[in-house]
């Protein structure tokens, strides 16, 4: 695999949209079942607003977590490439692909390879920041070598 980052970037921005997208439907749905329930008497109101509030609560805070993603995958220069591993990278490792992006996890290309979408703040980026191609690091004890940094 050739790594796109500017293909990467999209599928990652993609990805994130569709959560902030599903977020929101998912907000606005409870948000009109708590009006709805206004009409009815028949049951224990407290109960039900109470779940709907505390899925609300819980929603917003996914979207906010999406929301931040976004943000920081607005600020990858998907054109500038960088021989050490910092933010914004592209690393092809002895098993896998990893774009130092936002935590979004498995994320497959057009032509079917599979890059792991990780954050700053994940372990393995820890062991592998700053290395270049040609460097191994240590993770989970396996040792994994740095073949290419894009």
């Amino acid at each position: 695999m050739v790594a796109n980052k500017e293909e990467l970037y999209f599928k990652c921005l993609d990805t994130v949209n569709r959560q902030i997208e599903k977020y929101q439907k998912e907000m606005d749905q409870i948000r009109e079942s708590m009006e709805n329930n206004d009409a009815h008497t028949d049951y224990d109101e407290d109960d039900s607003k109470g779940q709907l509030l505390g899925d609300f609560e819980k929603y917003a805070e996914y979207l906010d977590n999406s929301t931040k993603m976004k943000e920081k995958l607005s600020r990858i220069d998907k054109k500038h490439y960088t021989e050490q591993i910092d933010f914004g990278s592209v690393v092809e490792t002895s098993e896998n692909y990893y774009f130092i992006s936002a935590a979004l996890g498995k994320i497959v290309l057009d032509e079917g390879s599979t890059v792991y979408a990780i954050s700053t703040d994940a372990p393995i980026y820890q062991e592998m920041k700053g290395k270049k191609a040609g460097e191994t690091f240590s993770f989970n004890g396996k040792e994994h070598k740095i073949v290419e940094v894009h």
